[in-house]
């Protein structure tokens, strides 16, 4: 069983990867649309700044994920296992359909199906955490859509008298600063999910832990109230890492097929989308940095004219938002059931 849950570890860096490969959008689909960054420049630039916000990030929200969503009592490694095979199912399905679905939700709605596939809805812990994170799927493209939308509105009103080759000339260099804004904003909620993960699986088997030594002796975590520096590093490095291999098809759908950018529009849907997810990080909420962006490119778009925004591109992405946490729960619960039968846990 120690080795069975150190392979679920490696599997949750795994599924971390993903997330950044599957997210780095996020952080790049705007800087690559307006051509300020080449994808091979913006992507390094975006792993960079994710893998910073290890060293000034708090941990709510690994806190939150680990430990706030399901009952403790019942996790055990098939849980997470499941629960990560989920995820990563539904991130490969919408990746290679280029759907900017969420990474964040996917682990969610999987935790939740394989916790239900083991102990019924008992298995959830109904309260504060889940209806923010359930009400989250709604407020955050609504405040991305609120702050791009009134950034974009200032810009316009302050740089009117300037004609548009100054006005890119004025933004280039501050879409390089947004975009790493949003990128640190990103890295700083994402990665916690895999930590508060791996921060449960590790408090559900500490008894296979406890009187271990030497490099297994680290794997002994006794509750929530500390998480180890090496699940911290590795879960940053492994999002970055992510994120440097990029998703291509998923920067052409978000960086130009939603709506057209310039640089000016780039920068408010970046610093929109940062601060929207700044927020909810600050509050422990672990909050859809897709669904961010996307709302936030949407309201910089509505700013133009309503018909800017590519509508029915924007609404086969809401439909896949709707479908992910149920989706990656089904697939998580199937995962269950075979492990269950698989590997029995004393």
């Amino acid at each position: 069983m120690v080795w069975y849950v150190v392979a679920i570890i490696a599997i949750a860096f795994i599924f971390d990867f993903s997330n950044g490969f599957h997210d780095s959008a996020n952080s790049i689909a705007t800087i690559v649309g307006t051509r300020v960054l080449s994808p091979l420049a913006a992507v390094g630039w975006a792993a960079f700044f994710n893998f910073a916000a290890l060293f000034t990030g708090g941990v709510a929200v690994a806190k939150a994920v680990g430990g706030g969503m399901v009952e403790q009592s019942i996790v055990d490694p098939n849980v997470i296992l499941a629960a990560l095979l989920g995820a990563i199912v539904w991130n490969a399905i919408t990746w290679y359909y280029g759907i900017p679905s969420s990474s964040s939700h996917a682990l969610i709605g999987g935790y939740a199906g394989s916790a239900m596939a083991k102990a019924g809805t008992a298995a959830i812990t109904w309260g504060p955490k889940w209806v923010q994170t359930l009400s989250f799927i709604v407020i955050s493209p609504l405040v991305g859509f609120a702050a791009g939308f009134v950034l974009m509105i200032a810009c316009y009103w302050i740089f009117q008298r300037l004609n548009a080759a100054r006005v890119d000339r004025v933004f280039r260099p501050a879409q390089l600063l947004s975009s790493a804004l949003l990128s640190y904003s990103h890295g700083g909620n994402d990665a916690q999910k895999t930590m508060g993960i791996i921060l449960g699986l590790l408090v559900a088997s500490k008894g296979y832990f406890a009187t271990q030594t030497g490099l297994l002796h680290h794997l002994y975590v006794a509750d929530f109230k500390t998480i180890p520096r090496w699940v911290e590093i590795g879960a940053y490095t492994a999002i970055s890492l992510g994120t440097l291999f990029g998703g291509w098809r998923i920067v052409h759908t978000m960086g130009s097929r939603i709506t057209k950018l310039r640089p000016m529009g780039g920068f408010a849907a970046e610093t929109g989308g940062a601060i929207a997810i700044q927020l909810a990080t600050h509050w422990g909420i672990p909050v859809s940095t897709t669904h961010t962006i996307t709302g936030s490119i949407v309201g910089v778009g509505a700013t133009r004219r309503l018909s800017a925004v590519r509508w029915g591109i924007a609404g086969r992405i809401v439909w896949a938002w709707v479908l992910t946490i149920p989706a990656a729960g089904v697939m998580a619960a199937i995962s269950y059931a075979i492990l269950s039968h698989v590997v029995v846990i004393p």
